[in-house]
């Protein structure tokens, strides 16, 4: 049948193929007996290797999901190749020139390997166009791009050693120069090098520096592009090759090729935000690093490294240390990878350069040894995720420590050794400043960790209703929950603030801050009846009085105004009088302050365990903590005491 590969040809084609070799493209592989090797399987996710080669025999057999074969069917699978385009794969990388049968060859229908080597060697041979001319000195439009990567620290070697390339600002000198090479307009659109407009082709990339981005084996199969010249603002900053039949951006990571070596002999994998900052890490020998190629670190990139760094569960841990900015994106960033952190067996690592540096200005500001050092002193990812989980929270109040409490529970119920779990719940028990019994509740009550995208919501607390600004006008406030006794009591204070204003002594409302007050309504009011006192409205009748009030309240408690100076106390009024016990309002001003230094001493409590708990904690940080909780104490018996006098 014409196009069919000479039998022959495909024996000579398996003969020349290593298995060990073009496995090795994709899977770390360690030995297992005699004749055998083994490693994780590329066709399913497991954690104890199961897929074993036998070079001698060129075959190989997954003992997990049952995949096996000769070096032809491995690259048949892996690749997602046809039989014949398998063969052609082969033959390309062993230098062979297949013969068909009856002078047929390599079917044109879809991307056949003859095709793909072709759109391979086209972005090698713009790879190379891309470099040469941004070392070409000259070339004046190309000294931004050499300027570029000066101010960051890269020389011409770098550029070398990276591939680093200029892509020209003219509208089609790449495309040009590969029409001249023999490739064909269907070969530059299909590979993403060329589009093609009204006007006919023109280059994808233009005015930018380019990074190439290669797959596992080496092949150059997309690029990755940064804008450089000013009036092309309007441009997206960052630019990378579209989805291609040779590229898929969650299957590829920019940097494996080189890192590949350092990953699976150090068991280390350093995951970094950008192109540079690749550069960066390998030229301060932080040779494992890689990154993704404008899309977010996912399943398949974790597929990839774990079957390079050989993340297995019966081995010591493999290392992961993702590099993250320190702004709000970066964070974002991190609690997604934990998100994933269920997927590996490896241990999961963050660093985060002081000042928010990236590795690439790390190693601008303070040379290599920082960005060396930034990898090794990375914190455990967990603890990572806790403490920019807490940071969200406002730990010097009850209501935030135990928000706080119930974001971080989920977090340390999923570590996946169980027998960690205790220490770490003391461990972050300390840093809320909460008691170890307390968290270790939340921990068993609470949910599984939610999947990534989930989980920050859950993280930020934000599946709580946020307190809106009592004080914007038009705001709504959320209603005080009068199931809970201190707001209850906090009601009635308010209802004889405002119904008997002649009853309490003008140094009553100096006692009486805002903060004293828990319900944000309640505060509202709080506010619109101090500022009513100052105006000497309490002299006055009590309907000038209530206006008074509700004409300084803010507008989203103007209604709550009017509830309360009608509501009835919950006390026997004097027959005599027709007003309520003065025993009874007094206790109301008492009970409400008491209640507010029981949450202030709460507190100082909390912050003190958490000092306690820092051992970068100075003595005599710790001996102010315990003398302001002294001080509170003391003033809760004095207030106690004279209630009762």
């Amino acid at each position: 049948m014409p196009g069919l590969i000479r039998s022959e040809d495909i024996a000579t084609v398996k003969e020349r193929s290593s298995i060990e070799d073009v496995v090795r493209d994709h899977v770390t592989l360690r030995p297992a007996g005699v004749g055998s090797l083994k490693g994780l399987c590329p066709f399913h996710d497991e954690k104890t290797p199961s897929f074993t080669i036998r070079p001698a025999v060129g075959s190989y057999h997954c003992f997990g999901c049952g995949e096996g074969g000769d070096v032809i069917s491995f690259v048949q699978k892996v690749e997602h190749l046809t039989f014949t385009e398998a063969v052609e794969r082969l033959a390309a990388k062993a230098g062979m020139e297949l013969r068909y049968e009856e002078g047929g060859g390599p079917r044109e229908g879809g991307v056949s390997l003859g095709r793909r080597s072709r759109l391979v060697e086209a972005h090698r041979v713009a790879e190379e166009y891309y470099t040469a001319t941004l070392l070409d000195r000259t070339r004046g439009d190309a000294r931004v791009g050499r300027d570029f990567l000066r101010e960051r620290g890269f020389d011409s070697a770098a550029v070398e050693r990276f591939g680093v390339g200029f892509a020209p600002a003219d509208g089609d000198a790449l495309t040009r120069h590969l029409l001249e090479r023999g490739f064909t307009d269907d070969e530059l659109t299909t590979g993403g090098l060329t589009g093609r407009g009204s006007r006919g082709l023109y280059d994808r990339f233009r005015g930018r520096l380019v990074w190439p981005i290669r797959d596992t084996t080496g092949d150059t199969v997309g690029f990755g592009a940064r804008r450089l010249f000013e009036q092309d603002r309007i441009a997206a900053k960052y630019l990378n090759t579209s989805e291609t039949p040779i590229y898929k951006k969650a299957h590829v990571l920019y940097g494996l090729d080189l890192a590949k070596k350092a990953i699976a002999g150090d068991r280390r994998a350093v995951v970094v935000e950008g192109y540079t900052d690749v550069m960066a890490a390998h030229l301060s020998g932080v040779e494992g690093a890689v990154a993704t190629c404008g899309t977010a670190f996912g399943v398949e990139h974790i597929k990839i490294l774990r079957r390079i760094m050989r993340d297995e569960a019966d081995l010591a841990p493999a290392r992961v240390v993702f590099t993250f900015d320190g702004d709000a994106a970066g964070q974002k960033a991190a609690m997604k990878a934990f998100g994933e952190d269920q997927r590996w067996a490896a241990q999961s690592f963050v660093a985060v350069a002081p000042d928010g540096m990236d590795p690439c200005e790390l190693r601008l500001a303070r040379g290599d040894a920082a960005v060396a050092a930034l990898v090794d002193d990375a914190v455990p990812m967990f603890e990572f995720a806790v403490r920019t989980t807490i940071a969200r929270f406002d730990l010097e109040t009850a209501e935030g420590r135990v928000q706080a409490m119930k974001a971080v529970a989920p977090i340390i119920g999923s570590i996946r050794d169980q027998s960690l779990r205790p220490e770490y719940t003391r461990t972050v028990s300390g840093w809320l400043g909460l008691e170890v019994e307390q968290l270790a509740e939340a921990v068993r009550r609470a949910p599984k960790l939610a999947p990534p995208g989930e989980h920050e919501r859950r993280a930020t607390g934000t599946d709580e209703v946020p307190e809106p600004d009592p004080g914007e006008a038009g705001t709504a406030v959320p209603r005080p929950d009068l199931r809970d006794p201190v707001v209850a009591a906090e009601r009635q204070l308010l209802q004889a603030l405002i119904q008997h204003p002649g009853r309490f002594p003008d140094s009553t409302l100096d006692t009486l801050e805002p903060d004293v007050l828990t319900a944000p309504a309640h505060r509202a009011v709080l506010d619109g009846i101090r500022i009513a006192a100052t105006g000497g409205h309490r002299a006055g009748s009590t309907a000038a009085w209530v206006a008074a009030v509700g004409e300084a309240a803010p507008v989203a408690v103007k209604p709550l105004v009017a509830e309360l100076s009608v509501a009835p106390l919950p006390v026997r009024y004097d027959p005599s009088t027709g007003l309520p016990p003065q025993r009874y309002l007094d206790s109301l001003v008492v009970g409400v302050r008491d209640a507010h230094l029981g949450r202030r001493i709460a507190d100082a409590m909390a912050s003190l365990r958490r000092v306690e708990n820092d051992p970068g904690s100075a003595r005599e940080a710790v001996h102010e903590h315990r003398t302001t909780l002294q001080a509170l104490e003391i003033e809760r018996v004095r207030l106690r005491q004279a209630a009762t006098t």
